[in-house]
């Protein structure tokens, strides 16, 4: 009876250190990391070893980026056990031995996440889903080939589900100059589209009679099918391209339209947009006539947006609009400029995009209102006050173009405005360059503060000097020339 005790006393020992065992291998296996750190000193090391590698480069103080690092741990955990298993791997582009490598990868925004193929020869931007199981669905099909047979009818029809936009290279053989461009181009634009190919076009939905070779792009809108048989890969690509955006692309918090807005806003073209209302009576009127229009100028240079009122305060923001100026069509051309035509009518659309294309129509302009008092040492400035303050005024001018949130310059500013203030050829100035248009000839505002210093005769030239007073006025005595009243400021330094 004893020796039963010790045996089962024995088991159940066996049992708890066993169960002990699984929980210490389950808490070990829950504090892995499965997303790799990388910096300058391993980057190149550990992209060499892996013929697909994704990179983050993140920045710690980024709200995004904080959103997305679970999500992405999640996904590099999934896709650590797939056959072959898929890296993901992050990089502090914030951090300073690090902005090299930033540059390198021409990243200007944060989270950036990058596709890097054989040892890091090829990149690509991801253009995929944030969240954990759309980050593994995308990669997988990003780690396959580029394009793969469809061979059924049923293949066919799983694959191309008219949600997007998919490209099918039929050829009468998997062979030859115009197969191997084919898969050049879906090797190309793989992060964007859905590549297959086949040898039999009835096999595809709505499939006819074709003799190939001939490239088809089936897509959720106008025509539904296009074909295409200019197998050079600069035509191929173009020609994806532009069959691949809407002729009237539409702009909603429907978030199936969002890579469409996506490649609106990448275009080269001047860019029209309607916003209003889309539950107004007289959307239906409104969308006939711009569709007409979009047709009329295809080719011609503009692209077609329409836009919902209700998703649009981004764009109303950063273009200066009022929402009781709506319905309105607004084009931004590729030079910045700006053309504005509020609350019109249907029937107004053709007339005044007519006036437009003609270079009838006078720019408009986004601009806060001229101050009525303007007697602090630093001055405000608006874009319509920056020709007669900035350009106008005979004097030398220093100014930032900046953000609300540029506030430790602000008291800096101010206090070499005082050390100025009895000098009558000297003007501190500031202008917020979000809430105002920058004429792009003159300025290159990238990033806030920007400061530059105009002189009495003479361009505009951009202070990158020290963030000091004593800078700041040393810079402008010297940039004065013989100008320079050093009374004025000798008892400030």
């Amino acid at each position: 009876m004893a020796s039963r005790v010790r045996v089962s006393i024995c088991f159940s020992l066996l049992v708890s250190l066993l169960f002990v065992s699984s929980i210490s291998a389950t808490e070990e296996e829950s504090k892995k990391e499965f997303v790799l750190t990388l910096d300058h000193s391993n980057f190149s090391e550990t992209v060499d070893k892996h013929p697909f590698i994704v990179v983050e480069f993140y920045a710690p103080w980024c709200g995004h980026c904080k959103s997305l690092a679970p999500e992405y741990e999640k996904a590099a955990s999934v896709l650590s056990s797939h056959d072959p298993p898929i890296v993901l791997a992050k990089v502090d582009a914030n951090e300073e031995a690090n902005k090299e490598l930033a540059s390198q990868f021409e990243i200007r925004g944060f989270p950036t996440l990058k596709i890097l193929r054989n040892g890091g020869k090829d990149a690509q931007e991801y253009k995929g889903p944030r969240e954990a199981d759309g980050i593994v669905t995308y990669l997988k099909k990003q780690v396959g080939p580029a394009s793969a047979e469809i061979s059924s009818a049923e293949e066919a029809s799983s694959r191309i589900t008219g949600e997007n936009v998919f490209v099918v290279g039929l050829f009468p053989k998997f062979s030859g100059e115009e197969y191997l461009n084919f898969t050049i181009l879906a090797e190309k634009l793989r992060s964007d589209y859905d590549f297959g190919h086949t040898t039999d076009a009835k096999l595809l939905p709505r499939g006819d009679a074709v003799t190939g070779p001939v490239v088809r792009l089936f897509k959720p809108f106008d025509e539904l099918v296009v074909d295409f048989q200019d197998f050079h890969v600069e035509a191929l690509e173009k020609f994806v391209e532009v069959a691949s955006i809407p002729k009237v692309t539409i702009f909603n918090k429907d978030p199936n339209n969002h890579p469409y807005v996506v490649k609106f806003f990448n275009s080269p073209n001047a860019k029209a947009m309607l916003f209003l209302n889309f539950s107004s009576q007289l959307f239906d009127a409104f969308k006939s006539k711009f569709d007409d229009a979009a047709e009329h100028y295809k080719g011609k240079g503009v692209s077609f947006l329409m836009g919902d009122l209700e998703a649009s305060q981004g764009a109303f923001q950063y273009f200066g609009l009022k929402e009781d100026q709506v319905p309105l069509i607004i084009i931004q051309t590729d030079d910045s400029q700006k053309y504005l035509k509020p609350n019109l009518e249907p029937d107004h659309i053709a007339t005044w995009l007519k006036e437009y294309m003609d270079g009838n129509v006078k720019p408009y302009k986004k601009s806060e209102p001229i101050p009525e008092v303007n007697n602090e040492p630093v001055k405000v400035v608006v874009a319509d006050s920056l020709q007669e303050i900035v350009f106008n005024s005979g004097k030398n001018e220093f100014y930032a173009p900046w953000c609300g949130h540029c506030q430790k310059l602000a008291p800096i500013l101010e206090e070499v405005a005082v050390s100025f203030q009895s000098d009558e050829d000297v003007v501190i100035a500031k202008i917020d360059a979000t809430a105002n248009d920058i004429p792009q000839d003159a300025f290159e505002v990238k990033g806030y503060p920007t400061m530059y210093f105009k002189p009495a005769s003479g361009d505009v030239v951009q202070y990158d000097g020290g963030r000091t007073k004593e800078d700041i006025i040393e810079f402008i005595q010297k940039s004065r020339g013989n100008t320079v009243k050093e009374d004025t400021v000798k008892d400030e330094l």
